[in-house]
């Protein structure tokens, strides 16, 4: 299956592997060459837009606070200088909270999560930092600055995940990955991967110890076992191991999880579980077992109002402030084409109860009387619409998707 060429390296320690194997891979399928990417330049990319982003949230706390007069003349320059001069604070904060990790793009609930810890912590060091200068502004500014850090941040990132996921699609900013396991889970787990190119894994191919299929998923070739591990990523280097629990003995996942983690290889583990929130799983040392913990549905009780009651004055908060920029993309849209501001839309929620969704419109009046014509050009698998140039999007409509402006009328979802 793999042509050895001379001694050069050990091999993975306790894998069994020829001590001193070097691979060359010719295996049963190509296998891309991988020219290590530089993973600094997507996260340099969101440090320069989180730091236009502090510019932007702390102008804008700083306005209000002018404008609704809260606190004294020369607060809300006061509260400008010291934000401003602390974004190398707020960018460490950033980091701080993992917000620089773009595995967790496409995380929207729990990236707002942080989003949210970062903007206390980094209103706080602001509080810190000018009460040491001794130019502290009013507690009304920094609640203001608060506030808008989670406004702005929240839309810079969803614009900056949509952006990453367009560019995933198209084959940039891709992960290498190699699946140890070959059985139905790891070929489904592939399949998947192959099918969903947003989620940034290219895979380079499996290793198993017992399946010897030369390309158990089509395009996706058998590499080697698992001993083969090291040479395979002595060639990618970047790439990091995906182990199908199922497929591999628990003494084989837990040495290669050690034995990888020390050559700081990225290492994932998968589950059995299925159609389960990720957001109720966390992981638990129980002893020295580590346990995935199931959070169980809770309709009621005081986390329910708890909940609610931080939806609705969340809501309510972003639309008071996304207040002015609703009214110019209404008449943006207006101006551009015939037709009503707002488009509804009937999604399918929890418990498969229909609910309406609130948006502002991005298509032409007559898109969906179009989209007979379009069928040919359709560019996904499915049910589902998608053209990467739909003639149907208006010009304003493109803007408006590009910044999400377009989702913020379902804040108003939230308060009904």
């Amino acid at each position: 299956m793999l042509e050895r060429t001379a001694p050069e390296a050990p091999a993975l320690a306790g894998t069994g592997g020829s001590p001193s194997a070097a691979m060359t891979l010719t295996a049963r399928g190509a296998v891309p060459a991988s020219a290590p990417p530089a993973p600094w330049r997507p996260k340099l990319v969101m440090m320069a837009a989180d730091a236009f982003a502090v510019v932007a949230f702390t102008t804008m706390a700083a306005v209000l606070v002018d404008l609704w007069n809260l606190g004294a003349l020369d607060a809300a320059q006061r509260l400008w200088w010291a934000s401003v001069a602390c974004t190398p604070v707020w960018l460490a904060i950033f980091a701080n909270q993992r917000l620089y990790n773009t595995r967790f793009i496409g995380r929207r609930i729990d990236e707002f999560r942080r989003l949210v810890n970062a903007s206390l912590m980094g209103t706080l060091a602001v509080a810190i930092a000018t009460n040491m200068a001794n130019i502290l502004p009013s507690r009304a500014g920094l609640i203001m600055l608060g506030i808008c850090a989670v406004l702005v941040l929240t839309i810079e990132r969803e614009v900056a995940r949509r952006m990453f996921l367009r560019l995933r699609a198209a084959g940039h900013l891709v992960r290498y990955v190699v699946i140890a396991g070959a059985n139905p889970e790891g070929r489904d787990i592939a399949a998947m991967l192959n099918a969903e190119p947003w989620l940034g894994y290219q895979v380079l191919g499996f290793v198993d110890d017992n399946v010897t299929t030369s390309e158990p998923v089509p395009g996706v070739p058998m590499l080697g076992a698992t001993a083969d591990l090291q040479a395979i990523l002595r060639e990618h280097p970047t790439a990091s191991v995906i182990v199908a629990s199922s497929s591999v003995e628990s003494a084989v996942t837990n040495r290669l999880a050690r034995d990888l983690l020390e050559q700081g290889v990225h290492v994932e583990l998968s589950s059995t579980l299925r159609d389960i929130s990720s957001q109720r799983l966390t992981v638990r040392p129980l002893g020295r077992f580590p346990i995935v913990y199931v959070e169980p549905v809770t309709r009621g009780g005081w986390r329910a109002w708890a909940k609610r009651s931080f939806d609705v004055v969340g809501a309510t908060i972003g639309l008071v402030l996304t207040a002015p920029i609703l009214a110019v993309a209404a008449v943006a849209v207006k101006l551009d084409s015939r037709g009503p501001v707002l488009f509804r839309q009937v999604r399918v929620g929890r418990d498969s109860e229909p609910f309406s969704v609130l948006k502002i419109r991005t298509m032409v009046r007559d898109a969906e009387a179009r989209l007979a014509d379009l069928a040919d050009e359709n560019e996904a698998d499915g049910p589902l619409f998608k053209m990467a140039h739909d003639p149907r999007v208006t010009r304003v409509g493109r803007f408006l998707r590009v910044t999400s402006i377009d989702e913020l009328p379902q804040l108003w979802n939230v308060l009904r």
